[in-house]
């Protein structure tokens, strides 16, 4: 009987261990401040985006309206990368999300003073 179950087990063994050899099982998981930044981050470009592109239609007259996305999404910006940069240094994490938000969120705040240095000239 016991050599049964062992004669059993090695041919699971060897039945299961090449797929075992597919998957890399790991405790990392994706940190919810990171995800978080990459919400933020596609707001915010997305936003200055749509109001670049409605001041262009209108002629470049920037209501207050475009204005005040702009704001909202600078500060969506700053939010975004201080969460990305602290998730960043979490440990056992999947890296994915906080670097797309921390460059996402970097993308936004440079356009923004890019805006900002094209309007003082």
């Amino acid at each position: 009987m016991k050599d049964t179950k062992t004669k059993l087990k090695l041919k699971l063994k060897r039945k299961f261990e090449p797929v075992m050899d597919k998957y890399m099982f790991t405790d990392n998981r994706h940190p919810e401040k990171g995800i978080m930044s990459t919400i933020l981050g596609v707001i915010s470009v997305t936003s200055l985006g749509i109001s670049v592109f409605l001041t262009f239609k209108a002629g470049g007259e920037a209501t207050l309206k475009y204005a005040a996305a702009a704001f909202v999404a600078a500060i969506f910006s700053v939010v975004g990368l201080v969460l990305g940069i602290k998730s960043r240094f979490e440990r056992d994490i999947f890296k994915v999300f906080p670097n797309i938000g921390i460059i996402l969120n970097f993308l936004a705040l440079a356009f923004i003073v890019f805006i900002l240095i094209l309007g003082l000239g």
